[in-house]
């Protein structure tokens, strides 16, 4: 399967890594070209115990590239994660302007389907604001495309992400379209063999569940 994640920060590093080692094709795509360079000449930004040399075994089996280019990457995949920052805003709330400027770009270079996947961490409706801009963006174009937006929420610890990733206990999908679910099994079958970890629900109640994760994790080191 071919699969477009734009960032390449640690959810994207992760999430790209992972997805490559288990069979798909991966174009990583981001806007920094000095992190760029030093993927392509194998040199890993962060440290994530296991991710250097998963990443450097599969861009050498040709599963795992790097690029600027966003022409490319957006006609490259059927899957485009996005995997940027959600810094927060000056009152607190998730900046979402990168999010959206990723969903704006692939408005602006897609030519087919595509299934717009948000793996950043993002408040609930956000989906609704991707799929607006998307939308705008098509509009303006003068083109009729069709397309889908789903929430994959990413639950990665520091220190163990790779692990959390391949081993995890749940692969968490907010949609209610049959043609992202069938897409998003065929996504992380390798992960779904032994037992059923993908959990569907709609995009909202997904968009919810990272946060409920995170306000249970804070509760835990709190008491």
């Amino acid at each position: 399967m071919k699969i477009t994640i734009f960032g390449s920060g640690y959810v994207g590093l992760v999430t790209g890594a992972c997805l490559a080692d288990a069979g798909h094709e991966i174009v990583c795509i981001d806007v920094d070209e000095a992190k760029i360079d030093r993927l392509n000449n194998g040199e890993v930004p962060i440290y994530e115990p296991g991710l250097e040399p998963m990443i450097r075994a599969n861009m050498e089996a040709g599963r795992l590239s790097f690029t600027t280019d966003a022409k490319m990457a957006v006609q490259f995949g059927r899957l485009q994660f996005i995997a940027v920052g959600t810094p927060p805003d000056e009152d607190g709330s998730a900046d979402l302007k990168y999010v959206l400027k990723v969903a704006e770009t692939i408005a602006e270079h897609m030519q087919d389907y595509k299934i717009v996947v948000d793996k950043s961490t993002v408040p609930v409706g956000t989906a609704d604001k991707v799929d607006a801009a998307i939308s705008k963006v098509l509009e303006k174009r003068g083109v009729n495309l069709e397309y889908d937006v789903c929430s994959n929420p990413e639950f990665l610890k520091e220190g163990a992400a790779v692990e959390d990733f391949s081993k995890g206990a749940r692969f968490i999908v907010g949609t209610d379209s049959e043609k992202v679910k069938k897409a998003m099994r065929e996504c992380y079958a390798p992960y779904n063999r032994n037992h059923e970890k993908l959990m569907f629900m709609d995009v909202r109640c997904a968009e919810l569940t990272k946060y409920a994760a995170n306000a249970m994790l804070a509760t835990k080191i709190s008491s």
